[in-house]
């Protein structure tokens, strides 16, 4: 699931940067530079950010002039950088020196992935501060089936590196109203049979939005799946939807 790297390591294909709300996760409400790295190998259907995933959707800069950008851009009191995407593994080098250029001027990284290639987050995770680990339903359509395996072990992989590095970690689920109850289930007892939940900051579970949008009996389900192993369950939407932020 690997893809190949740009012959180029000092490009960056950039298809975004912006300053919002965080909406999502343990930290919501978070004032948040947003760095959106272009290209992304997975597909879910229910991708909020269709426009980000081919990596010639982005704009071509140097390093460098990217890192002028997040300083030109960056704002009074922001509490962190998030690099997301597309998804941002996949161009993992660019991670690597623009999260260190951020740390240098003392904010906090993030980094929103969908944890798709252990060997490339365990390359990024130094420079990182914050993680959110995604786990992918069969209902996402994430990956054709037949690799939905390796998809899960890369996961799990990631958040034992994220857990084992002591970074603060948490996780997140997007259900639907197909989401598949048992599935939820066997998923918790591999997350809960690599991890103890007193190293974790967190479980969101996020209602898809406009896309098979779960029932609060439904949200209730999977709520009750996780509280018996993790009190500390929440259900966030994606709250800057609501605020009309980007």
């Amino acid at each position: 699931m690997r893809q190949k790297a740009a012959a180029d390591e000092r490009v960056v294909k950039l298809s975004e940067i912006f300053t919002s709300i965080e909406g999502e996760g343990i930290l919501f409400g978070t004032k948040t530079m947003f760095v959106r790295l272009a290209g992304c190998p997975l597909r879910c259907y229910w991708c909020d950010t269709p426009y980000a995933l081919p990596l010639e959707s982005g704009s071509q800069y140097s390093i460098d002039k990217v890192k002028e950008l997040i300083s030109e851009n960056l704002l009074p009191n922001t509490y962190k950088v998030n690099f997301t995407g597309g998804e941002p593994l996949v161009q993992d080098d660019a991670v690597i020196e623009l999260a260190g250029f951020v740390k240098q001027k003392g904010l906090r990284t993030y980094l929103e992935s969908a944890c798709y290639d252990a060997s490339r987050f365990r390359r990024v995770l130094p420079y990182i501060d914050i993680c959110k680990i995604e786990f992918k339903l069969k209902d996402s359509k994430v990956v054709d089936q037949n690799q939905y395996i390796s998809l899960l072990d890369n996961e799990l992989e990631c958040l034992k590196l994220s857990v084992g590095s002591g970074r603060t970690t948490y996780i997140k689920v997007v259900v639907t109203n197909s989401s598949d109850l048992k599935e939820f289930s066997d998923l918790l007892r591999k997350i809960f049979s690599v991890i103890k939940p007193s190293e974790i900051a967190g479980f969101i579970i996020q209602p898809s939005h406009k896309f098979d949008e779960p029932t609060l009996e439904r949200l209730f389900g999977f709520y009750d799946e996780v509280y018996p192993l993790y009190d500390q369950v929440r259900i966030v939407p994606q709250l800057h939807k609501m605020i009309g932020a980007r």
